[in-house]
Parts: C-alpha cells; structure tokens; sequence
C-alpha cells in the first residue's frame, strides 16, 4: 500500500472520528452519527476528487473507507459518554486529521502533476472542507471560521511546504511528513498559546 493510500485511510479515520463527536454533542441517532462521519471522513477528498477529474473518486472506487467511517461512528456512538471533555477531544483530532488531510491532498496533486498553486489549493480544501461540511450541518460555529485560531492559513502553510520540499526534490516520505508537520505545529500553537493572525477592525468613517 502506497504512503498515499495510507493518509487517505488515517484522514477518513481521523476526520470520521471528529464527525461522531459533532454528532454526539448534537444527540443524534446512530444513523445520524454515520451520517455525519462518513460526510466529514470523504467531503474534503470528494471535492478534491472532482475538482481534479479523477475518476472515480476515492471512496466509490474503495468503499471501505466509507466503511471505516462508519464504524468510528459506531465506536464513538457508544463510547462518547466515557470522554470527559468531548470539545478538547474534538478540537485535537480535528486538528490530526487537518494536518493528514492537507498532506493527502497536496500529494494527490503532487502525483497528477499539478502546478504548485493547484496543490496548494487542493491540500486546502481536503483539508478543511470536510470538517467546514460537518459543523455547518450540525450548527456549530466551523472551527475553520472560528475568530482567533488558525487553520485554514496552517492548512495553506503545510501545502506550501509540501510544494518547496518537492521542488528541493525530497522523497514523497519527507513531502508527506514536513507538509504533515509544519500543518500540525501551527495549529496546536494556535490552540496551546493563541497563535493568530490579526483580524479586521471597523473604523469610523473619516470625515
């Protein structure tokens, strides 16, 4: 199994993971809880997929990632009253399954031969979309838009990395880990010592 197909199958369980926890915070029904994971495990990568034309996507040509996130579902369905802090636990996930996501992305594109602009962008949206598609349709605040965190710039950073670290000519292995690496290091420092980036300040008007 190539390093590619293995982060695509840690993302979708990573991210069907989070999507369970939205979901029991929600007090959804099982069907509800696969519902939700399976959406957050594949909405990134199935954009990604369209977007780049292949055919088929991911998980219609391999329907057991669907499958794992289904069953993260149900792992989470009767395991999430056990978690202390379901937030805490969804927010560090969440953030695993950015950085996993952004380096399955960027490499997808990497490996179609995209420009650099295109592998930045498709490291983005795998990264972000699915968990942007999870909140929205469980009326959470996206943690992608959420004031005074980063996320989607370390989704932008990491995909970055992975385009100069292939330009150096790295092997795919180091591609995939300091794309992976720079992702995950800026968002827990945003979580840990509020890393942020400034936000727009209203002012009046000058007369």
């Amino acid at each position: 199994m190539s390093w590619l197909a293995l982060l695509d199958y840690a993302s979708v369980l990573v991210f069907a993971l989070t999507g369970a926890l939205v979901a029991s915070r929600a007090q959804l029904d099982l069907v509800g809880f696969a519902f939700i994971a399976s959406l957050t495990a594949v909405g990134g990568g199935t954009v990604r997929d369209l977007l780049l034309n292949r055919d088929p996507v991911f998980w219609v040509g391999q329907p057991d990632y669907i499958l794992i996130a289904v069953a993260a579902a149900v792992l989470v369905f009767f395991t999430a009253h056990l978690v202390e802090s379901r937030y805490n636990w969804l927010i560090w996930l969440d953030s695993f399954a950015l950085s996993i996501a952004v380096a399955a992305g960027s490499a997808t594109a990497l490996s179609l031969g995209q420009s650099g602009v295109v592998v930045v962008l498709m490291g983005i949206s795998t990264g972000c979309l699915g968990g942007l598609m999870r909140d929205v349709v469980c009326n959470e605040v996206p943690l992608v838009l959420k004031q005074g965190e980063l996320y989607v710039s370390c989704a932008f950073a990491g995909a970055l990395t992975a385009v100069a670290a292939s330009r150096l000519g790295l092997d795919d292995l180091a591609v995939l880990a300091s794309c992976a690496l720079v992702c995950w290091a800026l968002r827990a420092g945003s979580l840990l010592f509020g890393w942020k980036l400034p936000v727009y300040k209203s002012r009046p008007p000058r007369v």
